[in-house]
């Protein structure tokens, strides 16, 4: 059983999953804290109710992007985290953070990477045009979704769809691809060579 350290800044639905998934066993972890950027992030809320510890951790508290993120990885360490899982959460990690957890630290991105990066990446793709767009599971490196992929599924675009109803669709993925990949890391799955993540 591996212990998970999740951020998040927002409505914690990913995290939800992820605790769902724990709780029925079909995945090997237990969710040993939460920690948002973000006082009123409902992800802190999700946790409280799940007697997780939800910490909150102002940026503003603090003079540099790397004493705010050393005060996460002292969190982190404290809750003895061996995996940590990025769920909407709105931040870009820095150096330090990055190589701290190097191969331990995992994001979710609502499109096939490495189209689409950055922000608003399922809006990005719909205005493109283009006619298969997706989700992708991959470790976090310095650099906005850069890292090694893990897994990837693709969704559709529709003729009839619109923004939210190709958001919804992606969602629905994330919710089954993310534990997925979260149980292969916690099985020792998951051997990272270069580039390329090999499932074995």
């Amino acid at each position: 059983m591996i212990k998970l350290g999740v951020l998040a800044s927002g409505q914690g639905t990913n995290l939800q999953a992820i605790i769902d998934a724990s709780l029925k066993g079909e995945i090997e972890v237990e969710v040993s804290v939460v920690i948002s950027d973000k006082r009123d992030a409902y992800a802190l809320k999700r946790a409280e109710e799940h007697s997780i510890p939800a910490i909150f951790i102002n940026r503003g508290d603090f003079s540099s992007k790397e004493e705010y993120e050393r005060e996460i990885i002292k969190n982190l360490q404290k809750h003895e985290v061996s995996l940590v899982i990025l769920a909407g959460y709105m931040r870009v990690v820095g150096k330090e953070f990055a190589k701290e957890y190097k191969g331990k630290m995992m994001n979710i991105h609502p499109a096939l990477l490495p189209s689409f990066p950055g922000l608003k990446a399922w809006e990005q793709a719909y205005n493109y045009g283009v006619k298969v767009s997706g989700v992708t599971v991959h470790f976090v490196e310095e650099g906005v979704d850069t890292g090694p992929v893990i897994l990837q599924r693709a969704v559709e675009v529709k003729e009839d769809d619109t923004l939210d109803s190709l958001l919804q669709r992606i969602h629905q993925e994330e919710y089954k691809i993310y534990p997925q990949a979260i149980q292969l890391f916690a099985q020792g799955k998951l051997k990272i060579e270069g580039r390329r993540v090999r499932i074995i």
